[in-house]
Order: structure tokens, then sequence, then C-alpha cells
């Protein structure tokens, strides 16, 4: 079975930085194409940053391009998600996802067959 743990979120002030990390359980983790994805409060899911398995790709949302940056080590079956520059709108919370089948980029949540449980991400004065 696979389980994803997200942490790193927390309240922080506009302009700040914050790193936001998922830890996967499985031996084939460095398969995995992995994903970033955030929900506001009365919206959508929200693609948002996209890392193939090799690492070699990444993809973002237009949001976040030039702001966010994804990596993984797959040495510890961690992927990350830098944040920088964030704004209120950032404000959310957000779920890391895995996809066992490659074949990338997924931008879709229905491309992702494992979630973690989420963290909230705050951006407020």
């Amino acid at each position: 079975q696979v389980q994803l743990v997200e942490s790193g979120g927390e309240l922080v002030q506009p302009g700040a930085s914050l790193r936001l990390s998922c830890a996967v359980s499985g031996r084939t983790f460095s398969r995995y194409d992995m994903g970033w994805f955030r929900q506001a409060p009365g919206k959508e899911r929200e693609f948002v940053a996209g890392i193939s398995w090799t690492g070699t790709s990444t993809y973002y949302a237009d949001s976040v391009k030039g702001r966010f940056t994804i990596s993984r080590d797959n040495a510890k079956n961690t992927v990350y998600l830098q944040m920088n520059s964030l704004s209120p709108d950032d404000t959310a919370v957000y779920y890391c996802a895995a996809d066992q089948y490659g074949s990338g980029p997924h931008y879709y949540a229905r491309e992702y067959q494992y979630w973690g449980q989420g963290t909230q991400v705050t951006v407020s004065s």
C-alpha cells in the first residue's frame, strides 16, 4: 500500500517562503511521477506542479511559475514544493499525489492514484 504524508504547511505573511514535504511509503517511489495540487475554500482542486519519476522533467501551473519549485529525493522517498513570494491567493490545502504509470506530464487529478491528506497553507498579514 502506498501512503503519502504531507508536512510543512503553516501561517505565513505575504512575501514569505515555505517548503512543503511529502513523504511516500513504498519501495517503488522512484518510479512514480509526483504532483502537488491545492484546494482553496469553495474552489475546485487545482494542479500546482509536477515532476517526472527521474526528476528531469518539471512542470507548473501558470499561477506559480517562477515562484514555486518542485523537487524530489528518491533516496529519501520525498518530494518537495519550495514556495517563494507567497500571496494570499496561495492560501489553500496542499496535497501531494502519486502516479504509478508514468508517461507524464500529468495535469489532472484523475491521473493520480494515490493522495495524501493535505497540509494547510495560510498566507495572511
